[in-house]
């Protein structure tokens, strides 16, 4: 028994599920990213980046929308994939060297976003299909690659 010290449900909006975001373009920007381990790797040496991003403009605003970056994965196809997708996130906000995740936190560009069933429900979900930059963005210096500059350590997705 847990004492729940006089919550009054009738005081507090009910949780309710968060169906899928249509399928299109949305001005999103990375708001996090943390390098977990993967999920049934014996080996304990396969781990990946778990990208949040925050949907910034319209209807759909504040929603979460999330990414996975297989970047050190004994599978070299997931590697490709991963670094092809780190490569369109550097490129959509101008930051080609990043020597950390955080250097492409906090930037807009936009992400295509595409529904996919689940293969354990069924269900529609989201999944980010691409990214590319900001129209307005393009040709533009970010402010942020300007403080960039070339380092002797090589990030983890580059060895």
């Amino acid at each position: 028994m847990v004492n729940l010290n006089g919550f009054n449900a009738n005081e507090v909006d009910p949780n309710v599920g968060f169906e899928p975001i249509p399928a299109r373009e949305y001005e999103v920007m990375l708001i996090k990213s943390e390098r977990k381990q993967s999920k049934n790797d014996p080996s304990g040496r396969n781990h990946y980046i778990e990208c949040v991003f925050q949907v910034l403009t319209g209807e759909y605003k504040g929603r979460l929308l999330f990414e996975r970056l297989n970047l050190e994965n004994s599978n070299p196809d997931c590697v490709r994939i991963a670094r092809g997708t780190l490569s369109a996130i550097c490129r959509g906000v101008n930051v080609m060297k990043p020597n950390d995740t955080t250097d492409l936190h906090n930037i807009p560009l936009i992400a295509k976003v595409k529904l996919v069933k689940r293969k354990d429900t069924g269900d529609d979900a989201n999944e980010i299909d691409s990214f590319k930059a900001k129209p307005s963005a393009l040709g533009q210096q970010s402010a942020v690659s300007d403080k960039q500059s070339a380092s002797d350590t090589t990030p983890p997705w580059q060895s």
